[in-house]
């Protein structure tokens, strides 16, 4: 199966819809507009008067450099990796309903939504978000990441030797087949400090049949563009990289060559330590993401009957659960509970409320909960130097499932 799951994506898009207010004509974080809107009536769908002429100048010339149907095949190609599926709403077999949960802004969502604040044009963010050029760094990634000696996490490498070790760990705790796990930083400034490495993504995710040369000349076209607005920072914004999740093609019937891998954005490690959990949260971040190469070994995406949304917030409960059995067990990274959840609060804080979305990922209030029963069965268990079979946690958390997600509004 071939599937990215994000850790912050409902996050990311919160944030876009939250500057859309400001926005003169299409809404931001909208593939539907993206798919109505041509590159020949782009111009006039977007009202560029607040640009500079120079910036609007350069929007044309961008324009007219796209590759014919490059919208079209924009969506296609995120549907195909999985780029943002958080984003697909409203396509539900089931509604979980919102009255019956409490579901509270968290300082995650708080410091999202002010990611923008100093952005001097936010025409310029719309259309590079229609044009998916946030999701370049995603691509680069995915498409060409490699696990190397030389790579760092965090934007200064910061968390290079946390990670690189946990992963190691990991592979060592969990019964599943994972010598060829990669794990890879997300690096946004990279990309857009290259033409020549944005270009190898751009038949990716606009198509088109233009030789090298030509790629090039669009992707110079696009760091400018970032580049004219000093708030991006030349790519290095953490809206770019915003995002951690893994990749398996296992079972799929039509694999891409892609390696099995875990990646990790600049961006989210940023916001992390803006809120103040810099200190457990990356550690949970990447321990939940080798959560879901548990199920993808495990085949434990399809062994449900839940759809929609509440099939993805079983798997991500789940994940929660696997990772902070591992953070936790003696044999793992043996980290203190409290110190994990309570004042670090690294999973709560990523909960979101998109009840009716397919992304939706658990309210933050149940992505704790189902953390600290992972906790419990670690702390609570007999014989402390025991590592339960993944299949046998997998039974445990389904039987406790009903109850991390049973509702919990107040009257």
């Amino acid at each position: 199966m071939k599937k990215t799951l994000a850790w912050a994506v409902t996050l990311v898009t919160a944030a876009t819809c939250t500057l859309g207010t400001t926005l003169p004509a299409v809404a931001a974080g909208s593939d539907t507009t993206a798919t109505a809107v041509s590159a020949a009536s782009f111009s006039s769908a977007i009202d560029t008067s607040s640009l500079d002429p120079q910036t609007k100048a350069l929007v044309d010339q961008i324009l007219a450099k796209l590759p014919a149907g490059w919208q079209q095949h924009r969506l296609a190609a995120a549907a195909k990796y999985g780029i943002n599926e958080g984003q697909w709403a409203d396509i539900l077999a089931s509604t979980i309903d919102p009255g019956s949960y409490q579901c509270q802004s968290t300082d995650l969502t708080a410091y999202a939504n002010t990611m923008f604040k100093d952005v001097k044009n936010p025409v310029v963010l719309l259309i590079l978000q229609l044009m998916g050029a946030f999701d370049a760094p995603t691509y680069d990634a995915l498409m060409f990441g490699s696990e190397s000696k030389s790579n760092t996490f965090g934007v200064n490498g910061e968390y290079t030797n946390e990670l690189t070790s946990e992963m190691k760990d990991l592979k060592r705790f969990w019964d599943i087949k994972s010598d060829d796990i990669q794990l890879m930083p997300m690096h946004g400034a990279d990309v857009f400090s290259s033409p020549e490495r944005l270009a190898r993504v751009l038949p990716v995710m606009l198509g088109g049949d233009y030789t090298t040369e030509q790629y090039v000349t669009l992707a110079k076209l696009i760091i400018q563009l970032v580049g004219s607005d000093p708030a991006l920072q030349g790519g290095n914004h953490p809206y770019f990289t915003f995002n951690a999740f893994a990749y398996s093609e296992e079972g799929d019937p039509h694999p891409a060559g892609i390696s099995d891998r875990i990646i990790m954005g600049d961006g989210i490690l940023q916001a992390m330590k803006a809120i103040g959990l810099g200190d457990t949260a990356p550690r949970a971040i990447l321990a939940h993401e080798f959560g879901h190469q548990v199920q993808y070994e495990d085949n434990l995406f399809a062994n449900t009957t839940l759809t929609g949304p509440e099939a993805t917030r079983r798997t991500e409960l789940m994940a929660d659960a696997f990772g902070t059995y591992f953070l936790t067990h003696s044999r793992g990274e043996a980290l203190n509970t409290k110190r994990l959840l309570g004042s670090s609060k690294s999973f709560y804080e990523v909960g979101d409320c998109g009840f009716t979305n397919e992304g939706h990922h658990g309210t933050p209030n149940q992505r704790l909960a189902s953390s600290t029963w992972g906790a419990s069965v670690a702390n609570d268990a007999a014989n402390q130097g025991h590592i339960l079979p993944s299949l046998k946690l997998d039974g445990l958390f389904e039987a406790k499932l009903p109850d991390i997600v049973k509702p919990d509004a107040v009257n």
